[in-house]
């Protein structure tokens, strides 16, 4: 995956380069993320959405939702091949390096104006749109953050009145919940995405940064080592996460959560996903993410990294004008309130986010998250290969704490420098 990225990135783009087409103006094809509990969730949520923009424009829009496992490198063989669809969501923290490929359209001011304009959008979904001083790569669809789920009756249990504001107070009441018999906090050890979201908060808060000021991997300084262990220390030295997380990277720790086995959750915006699975939203609280010592904020007070997902036009699409339509309508405020009330979401669209709908307790907590205390991932070319290599590096720790080996600091910045070397040079 890494060395396909790289060669279309450092070959200066792809089959796609010579623009765009009319010639199918009546069809579309989209490829969906994988939003909901399961793809057949997503079909029944987007399906009626699609029929109706067939309706008011008379394009069909052929549907393919596709896993997060197998969403990257099916992009990627696109970019290559110029075999790709004419619409598709994108993570947007591959934004930049999606676009080094020079396969997605640009959202200059002349695209923007087509869909309402640029100003439109919240300033910080804006933010992970693509690398500094290039024009847009995609448009946000879905803005999430994370937060801190947790069970009410499992903290009444183990007499804990208030969720936990720093790490160390959530250890400490990790020992009052293990008294009672449960597990604390449930993670996804071996999701390579979830590793790096994660450890790049505690970068945050650790003062670093994954790269430096001018894109370079700066994986093993000082800060980015304590950021990781600190990481996979909860659950090698303080024994908050089950060992048995290690191996989860199918949203097992969300199941746990909902069917009461763990009563912590690191999750960006769930909602939704424990509704479907029987958790309503009265057995459960949601509190910002903890930080090092005081409360959420910028800097080192920074507890999520800005989650969501973007819409992308392939360049050598068949139908520019239609799927520019497209983008148009799953951006417009009718289909934002709709889309993100179904997956729980915050809507990028400051209009569509303003509305009531989106007024309560739950979304209160993600959207001052997404205004006060949120980062977006490093927009540079090589992004994507370093969720892939210190993703790795951390879900092989996880396995070293699991088996009972020590996680040490040396051993930590061991597994960052041969990530760092797995790197594309240019």
């Amino acid at each position: 995956m890494s060395l396909a990225l790289a060669a279309t990135a450092c070959g200066g783009g792809s089959s796609t380069d010579g623009g765009g087409s009319n010639d199918s103006p009546k069809t579309l094809t989209y490829w969906a993320s994988n939003q909901g509990a399961s793809i057949e969730v997503d079909k029944k949520v987007l399906q009626p959405e699609l029929d109706k923009f067939e309706k008011q424009t008379g394009i069909k829009v052929k549907l393919e939702v596709v896993p997060w496992s197998d969403l990257l490198n099916r992009i990627l063989t696109a970019t290559t091949s110029g075999q790709g669809p004419d619409v598709l969501n994108i993570g947007n923290t591959w934004s930049a390096s999606l676009q080094a490929t020079g396969a997605l359209l640009p959202w200059d001011d002349a695209n923007f104006a087509k869909i309402g304009g640029k100003d439109r959008f919240v300033a910080s979904a804006l933010g992970s749109t693509g690398a500094q001083g290039k024009d847009p790569a995609a448009v946000p669809l879905y803005s999430m953050a994370y937060a801190l789920y947790y069970n009410k009756a499992i903290f009444a249990d183990a007499g804990i009145s208030r969720p936990p504001a720093t790490w160390a107070e959530l250890v400490a009441d990790g020992k009052k919940i293990q008294a009672k018999g449960k597990q604390v906090l449930g993670a996804e050890g071996a999701n390579v995405s979830e590793n790096i979201h994660h450890t790049f908060v505690f970068a945050k808060q650790h003062g670093a940064d994954f790269f430096t000021a001018d894109g370079k991997p700066d994986f093993t300084s000082e800060g980015a080592v304590a950021a990781v262990k600190q990481y996979v220390d909860l659950m090698a030295k303080d024994k908050v996460i089950p060992q048995g997380n290690a191996e989860y990277a199918q949203n097992q720790s969300v199941s746990d959560f909902a069917k009461g086995r763990t009563a912590m959750l690191l999750w960006q915006s769930a909602s939704s996903n424990l509704k479907s699975q029987g958790m309503s939203e009265d057995r459960y609280g949601i509190a910002p993410v903890p930080v090092q010592s005081g409360v959420p904020g910028t800097g080192a007070r920074t507890n999520s990294m800005v989650a969501g997902i973007n819409l992308a036009v392939f360049k050598n699409t068949d139908n520019l004008d239609g799927a520019t339509k497209f983008v148009k309508f799953m951006t417009g405020d009718e289909e934002q309130k709709i889309l993100n009330t179904a997956y729980s979401t915050i809507p990028p669209v400051a209009t569509a986010q303003s509305d009531t709908a989106f007024n309560s307790p739950s979304n209160a907590v993600l959207k001052d998250t997404l205004a006060k205390s949120a980062a977006a991932l490093p927009q540079v070319a090589d992004e994507s290969q370093f969720e892939t290599t210190v993703g790795t590096a951390v879900k092989e720790l996880f396995a070293d704490a699991a088996a009972g080996r020590p996680v040490t600091t040396a051993s930590v910045k061991a597994r960052l420098a041969k990530a760092q070397q797995q790197m594309p040079t240019k």
